[in-house]
């Protein structure tokens, strides 16, 4: 009987230890919690993220570009006279401030097509004429040597080398005189970049003062001989800002008018006020 109690109260007693449960420990998440991914590379990424980098406006584009290639203009000026104004403007004409497919693909800048005595790589792309040939380069500064080379080397441009270094608006004209371009507004989209950005400011850098003052002058003689209620003539004492006000102009609309990006005035210098 004892063997039996004994046997009984065995049994209860281990069944009573199998029947234990494991602790369960639970973190509780926090208000608004939500699983993050990590992205490869370890690095974590956060729920619902985009970027917001802003594409770049024209303008941006534009500067960027004249910013890049403004030191090659103005060396191209100093060893083949041509204005810079004038190379940076069909630069951001011809390529789309450095953006067009021929620009990108080709390192080509102003549209330079093979002609015979092209040995170099090349691209075919429609233009006036379905896949034409057009020069391919190993980089743009090549492009800016060869427009330069084109310029100087053919007989039907040496008029534009005869024309003030100061006046691009008579550069652009003279490039569509000469068959540069087919588009009969070329010159005045050329004009139109060198006045919005002000790409004038290259030409006085590599004419310095003394031939500016030089080059004004000659501007002044030919356009504005005989019309003398067009000029003011600098007294003592004059400075831009007073002339300015005397015409009903800005400082900035005086120095644009004239092609001046220096402060100084002197005696007797003939400014274009009207």
């Amino acid at each position: 009987m004892v063997k039996k109690i004994f046997s009984f109260l065995l049994f209860i007693f281990l069944m009573s230890c199998g029947s234990s449960k494991p602790t369960i420990v639970t973190t509780k998440k926090p208000v608004g919690w939500k699983y993050s991914k990590p992205i490869q590379n370890g690095s974590s990424s956060k729920v619902g993220t985009q970027s917001t980098s802003k594409p770049m406006t024209i303008n941006e584009v534009t500067n960027a570009y004249i910013a890049q290639y403004n030191a090659v203009a103005m060396a191209n000026m100093k060893t083949y006279g041509i204005p810079a104004s004038i190379i940076l403007a069909q630069g951001i004409l011809e390529s789309g401030s450095g953006k067009s497919d021929l620009a990108v693909t080709a390192n080509n800048h102003f549209g330079i097509k093979c002609h015979n005595d092209w040995t170099g790589e090349k691209v075919y792309k429609d233009d006036d004429s379905l896949q034409e040939c057009f020069r391919k380069y190993y980089q743009a500064s090549e492009s800016y040597q060869d427009h330069a080379t084109v310029l100087t080397s053919k007989k039907r441009y040496a008029n534009l080398f005869a024309l003030p270094k100061g006046d691009y608006k008579a550069w652009a004209k003279g490039l569509r005189d000469a068959g540069y371009a087919t588009d009969p507004r070329y010159p005045e989209k050329l004009i139109s970049y060198i006045e919005t950005y002000n790409l004038s400011q290259y030409d006085a850098k590599v004419l310095g003062n003394k031939m500016a003052k030089e080059e004004a002058k000659v501007l002044l003689d030919d356009n504005f001989g005989t019309d003398e209620a067009s000029l003011y003539e600098i007294q003592k004492g004059d400075t831009f800002y007073s002339v300015s006000k005397k015409f009903n102009l800005t400082v900035d609309e005086l120095k644009q008018k004239n092609n001046l990006t220096e402060n100084a005035l002197s005696i007797g210098q003939k400014l274009i006020v009207k």
